[in-house]
């Protein structure tokens, strides 16, 4: 069984700061995990959904997902599908089973209403700034609620996975030297370029 407790430490250095989500992030993928049977991967033989979006709160959930899972974006095995939401689907990619796990939206919803929020990132201070009395009470809470408190869990599902084929295969773009994955080439006038210089 996975515990996140054992990865809140790490979590939290990996992460930079203290705060609420990076923790959900570690919960929910507790949850995930242990439902599904897997361990952390180091491979890509798990693979991470997450309902996520850019430039709202929160996000750092993605970090908790990342840090207890193993799924990270340089391993490509994880990605956002730009909803604006909070919700994981962790993928088995052995068996081809899945789970999907969110955040309560009661217990999210209390959540923005504490002082975290209202008195500190809501007004624009940097989340290195909000004291550890206001914040670690909020920790301990995601960390010590009860699963069935704060998050919904699936049960278990069929997910037909299709590996994408990964490539190796590069070339020096002839305008600035960098090394360019061949697909993302471009030809411009008798010269193979990257995709900043075709634009030039």
């Amino acid at each position: 069984m996975v515990n996140a407790k054992d990865w809140l430490e790490f979590g939290q250095k990996f992460h930079g700061h203290k705060c609420p989500a990076m923790p959900n992030g570690l919960r929910v993928a507790e949850a995930a995990m242990n439902k599904l049977g897997v361990e952390r991967t180091g491979d890509s033989f798990l693979y991470a959904i997450l309902d996520l979006g850019e430039n709202h709160c929160a996000t750092c959930f993605a970090d908790g997902v990342q840090v207890i899972t193993g799924c990270t974006f340089g391993k490509g095995n994880i990605t956002k599908t730009h909803k604006g939401k909070w919700a994981l689907t962790l993928i088995d990619k052995k068996t081809n089973r899945a789970v999907r796990v969110s955040p309560k939206a009661e217990a999210m919803m209390q959540t923005k209403k504490t002082a975290f929020f209202k008195d500190y990132r809501e007004k624009g201070v940097p989340p290195t700034q909000v004291p550890d009395e206001v914040v670690e009470p909020l920790v301990e809470k995601v960390m010590n609620a009860p699963a069935e408190m704060i998050m919904n869990i699936s049960e278990v599902f069929e997910y037909k996975w299709n590996e994408p084929a990964h490539t190796f295969e590069s070339f020096i773009c002839e305008e600035c030297g960098e090394n360019t994955v061949s697909k993302y080439g471009r030809i411009k006038g008798d010269k193979k370029v990257c995709i900043d210089c075709s634009g030039k």
